[in-house]
C-alpha cells in the first residue's frame, strides 16, 4: 500500500459544497475466504505488481478485453440488451471469463457498464446502439439532483452474485472490480448522453458549484458502493475509470472533481485491495489523479511510461500503455512497440501491461493472444 493513498484527500471536505464524509454503505471487511486472504490471488503476478513487488511473470490484461472483439461474446449476447447482459449474473460472469480462457491474461475485468449504478438506483437510462448511454431526463438543476433516487445496498445483489460466480471459476486469477469515476457519471447525467466537449458539467462547476458538488457526491457514493459490492464479493483489486476527465484543466479537476473521486474511494480503502485510477487524455492530471489516494495509476497511450513515472516521482506502479491503434499493424511493428512499452515501464516501481485505452471492437483476437504470449515471454527481471 502506497503512502500517497492518504496524502491529499482528507482536506477535500473543506471545499464549499462538499460534505466532510460520504454516506457510506455498510462498513465491512473482506471475508476469510476472500481470494486476497485465502491464498488464491495475493501472490499472483497482477497483485504482486500492483503492490510494487516482483511478479513471477510479467502481468497483462486489457481494458475492454471482455466484449465485441470476441466472437463468443457476440454469440452469447445475441438478443440481449447491453444493460440486461450486465444485470444477469450468469451472463455477466460468462462474459468476464471469456477473455481469460482465450488469451491467458493475468486478470479478469468485471463485465459491466459505467451507468449500471444509475440503472440500479432507478435512474432512467439505456444504451442506445450507435449513441451510447442516454438518460430519460438530464440532471441540470438543484431540484433535479435532490430528486435523484438513492442506490441501495440491496439493489447491488445481482452484482455481488455475478462476482461470486466469476471468482469461483477464476481460481488463482484475480478479478478486477470496475466503476466509472464520479465526473464521468455526472457528465453523462448533465448532458443526458455522450458529449464531445462536456460543456454542460464544465459550466455547472462554475455557474452553480453547490449543485455540481451535490451531483458529484451522489455519483461518488453510487460508484463507491458499486466498487464495494464487487470487492467484498471477491474482486481482488478495483479500477476507477474516468473516461471524460481529459476534458478538464488541472485547476478544475483538482477543485471540482478530485474530491468526488476521493469520496468514491473512501468506500473501499478499508478493504486493503489495490486501487487503480485510469483516465483518457489525462497526462496533465496524473499527479492529481494519484493524490485522490490510489495504489496504481493507469496511463493512456499519449504519454510514455517513463515520462509518466518521472512526473509521478517514481511513487506508484503504473498500468499501460500499448497504443490500440497499433493492434492491426504488421507484427514486427506491434512487437517493437510492445517491447518499447515494457522498457519504458521498467522505470516505475511496478508495471502491469495494458492498452492505453480499450480493445477496439474490430481487433483480431488472435493478435491479443499473441501479444500476451510475447509479454509473458519477456522476463519480469
Amino acid at each position: 500500500m502506497t503512502l500517497c493513498r492518504y496524502l491529499l484527500h482528507p482536506i477535500f471536505g473543506t471545499i464549499k459544497g462538499m460534505t466532510s464524509s460520504p454516506a457510506m454503505s455498510p462498513v465491512g471487511a473482506l471475508a476469510a475466504d476472500h481470494p486476497l486472504l485465502d491464498g488464491r490471488t495475493a501472490d499472483s503476478p497482477l497483485i504482486t505488481a500492483y503492490r510494487g513487488g516482483k511478479p513471477s511473470r510479467r502481468p497483462v490484461w486489457f481494458m475492454r478485453q471482455a466484449g465485441r472483439s470476441l466472437p463468443e461474446y457476440l454469440k452469447v449476447r445475441e438478443g440481449v440488451a447491453m444493460l440486461d447482459s450486465c444485470l444477469r449474473p450468469e451472463l455477466a460472469s460468462e462474459i468476464t471469463l471469456q477473455p481469460v480462457r482465450r488469451h491467458d491474461v493475468d486478470a479478469g475485468i468485471f463485465f459491466s457498464d459505467i451507468v449500471i449504478p444509475l440503472k440500479l438506483a432507478g435512474v432512467g437510462v439505456d444504451i442506445v446502439p450507435g449513441v451510447g448511454p442516454v438518460l430519460d431526463t438530464p440532471v441540470r438543476t438543484a431540484a433535479d439532483v435532490a430528486a435523484l433516487p438513492q442506490l441501495t445496498w440491496e439493489s447491488l445483489e445481482p452484482i455481488r452474485e455475478a462476482v461470486r460466480l466469476t471468482v469461483a471459476e477464476l481460481g488463482s486469477t484475480p478479478l478486477i472490480g470496475f466503476a466509472g469515476a464520479p465526473f464521468t457519471l455526472a457528465a453523462y447525467m448533465v448532458e443526458g448522453r455522450p458529449s464531445r466537449d462536456h460543456l454542460g458539467p464544465r459550466t455547472m462547476m462554475h455557474a452553480d458549484p453547490e449543485t455540481w458538488n451535490a451531483l458529484a457526491n451522489w455519483a461518488a457514493d453510487a460508484s463507491g458502493m458499486f466498487l464495494q459490492a464487487q470487492l467484498e464479493a471477491g474482486a481482488s483489486a478495483a479500477q476507477l475509470f474516468d473516461s471524460w476527465a481529459g476534458s478538464l484543466g488541472l485547476a478544475d479537476y483538482t477543485r471540482y472533481v478530485a474530491p468526488a473521486s476521493a469520496r468514491a474511494l473512501d468506500h473501499v480503502r478499508h478493504l486493503g485491495a489495490p486501487l487503480i485510477h485510469f483516465g483518457t487524455g489525462t497526462s496533465e492530471l496524473l499527479v492529481a489523479m494519484r493524490d485522490v489516494g490510489v495504489d496504481v495509476v493507469g496511463v493512456d497511450y499519449r504519454l510514455p511510461l517513463d515520462e509518466a513515472n518521472r512526473r509521478l516521482g517514481g511513487t506508484v506502479p503504473l498500468q499501460g500503455n500499448i497504443d490500440p491503434a497499433l493492434l492491426p499493424a504488421p507484427w514486427e511493428i506491434l512487437e517493437a512497440h510492445v517491447r518499447d512499452v515494457i522498457a519504458a515501464g521498467s522505470a516505475a516501481p511496478g508495471h502491469v501491461v495494458n492498452l492505453g485505452h480499450g480493445v477496439p471492437p474490430e481487433t483480431d483476437p488472435a493478435v491479443l493472444t499473441r501479444v500476451v504470449e510475447l509479454i509473458h515471454s519477456i522476463s519480469p527481471e
